[in-house]
């Protein structure tokens, strides 16, 4: 990252923060808007849809490993594992079943819903916390999380058409489509509390994990290509699509930069700017994608925006009230009770 130190405290401090969210916004706007092309929006004179979701990840994850396994060599640091291989293992198939429903999911629902329904992931995340980690959590966690839930259902359940996906035949909110979110949001939910498991069970370095979860997860999803039988009509499709190509390989390439990012800021700021950081990025993301295609929003989907967004931002600002400062640090910060707003916080292997 940029050398700043030469700059007074406060000016440095003021440049790292705008630093960091200048990468995280842009890499991950970017990401979001060609995620949607990709899965969304025909190619070719043709007209054909990208159908194969699980080239995506496997692309994102070779490149998020080749270049993590750069890093390591270059820093002088071992690759030699921390844990044992099984543990990295168990977050890949979480992190490649949470990947691939989110593609999918793309096939029947909107950007703008798949990114608010996103915000429902506190609920999954405190589950899963309780049952590995055996956290607890206050009344007012569970409160913020039913009222997130609460307007993502609105959001969800009430759209101002019938506009679908290329691959649905009902209403934007079809079956298929609710249980591709639900199945996101709940293996998203094991790999971020168990990657804070190992976080918290291990002397593990960021790129450690980022290194070998990748690469498990670029094996899974090559072997998985290669039993589907998806990995040569994949390869073909690009070949013969060179704007898919091109699609492919920058929403691998901004995947990749916006991970360093995420661990840039949570290290030095921590989890709870990294969380208010997040919670504008989806709010930008949702207005950015209803804008470049269109999607219309009723009135009580605005509503529902309304009630999650609200929610997220009071929760952070009663955790900054009822926090001391932290010092700024050099140390990977631990987990917090803001990792529910947001609990990327601890998962820097997914996007």
């Amino acid at each position: 990252m940029a050398d700043l130190h030469f700059l007074p405290a406060k000016e440095n401090q003021t440049l790292k923060f705008a630093f960091a969210v200048l990468g995280i916004m842009s890499t991950l706007l970017i990401y979001g808007v060609l995620q949607e092309k990709i899965m969304r929006v025909p190619y070719g004179e043709k007209k054909n849809y990208f159908r194969y979701s699980l080239f995506l990840v496997f692309c994102n994850r070779i490149t998020t490993s080749a270049v993590s396994a750069g890093f390591l060599l270059g820093s002088s640091k071992a690759l030699d594992p921390v844990a044992p291989i099984y543990k990295y293992c168990a977050v890949s198939v979480s992190n490649i079943l949470t990947t691939t429903c989110q593609y999918e999911a793309l096939k029947y629902v909107s950007f703008p819903v798949q990114t608010l329904a996103k915000c429902a992931k506190m609920m999954p995340v405190m589950v899963w916390g309780t049952l590995i980690m055996k956290k607890t959590y206050v009344g007012m966690d569970y409160f913020f999380a039913l009222v997130v839930t609460l307007g993502c259902s609105m959001f969800i359940l009430y759209p101002a058409s019938t506009s679908i996906g290329p691959y649905s035949t009902g209403r934007e909110s079809t079956v298929w489509g609710i249980l591709l979110m639900i199945g996101y949001l709940g293996f998203d939910g094991f790999t971020s509390t168990f990657q804070d498991n190992l976080f918290k069970g291990y002397d593990m370095e960021i790129h450690n994990q980022i290194f070998y979860t990748a690469s498990c997860s670029s094996l899974l999803s090559l072997s998985g290509l290669v039993i589907q039988g998806h990995l040569v009509s994949a390869i073909d499709f690009v070949f013969h699509h060179q704007d898919c190509f091109f699609d492919v390989a920058l929403l691998s390439t901004v995947a990749t930069i916006s991970q360093f990012f995420i661990s840039y800021t949570i290290r030095t700021f921590g989890a709870l700017s990294f969380a208010t950081i997040m919670t504008t990025r989806q709010l930008v993301s949702i207005l950015l994608s209803c804008l470049w295609f269109g999607h219309p929003l009723s009135s009580l989907q605005w509503i529902g925006a309304a009630v999650v967004f609200g929610a997220l931002y009071a929760k952070i600002f009663l955790k900054t009230n009822s926090s001391k400062p932290a010092p700024v640090s050099d140390e990977p910060h631990g987990s917090s009770s803001s990792e529910i707003v947001n609990p990327r916080v601890v998962n820097t292997t997914k996007i």
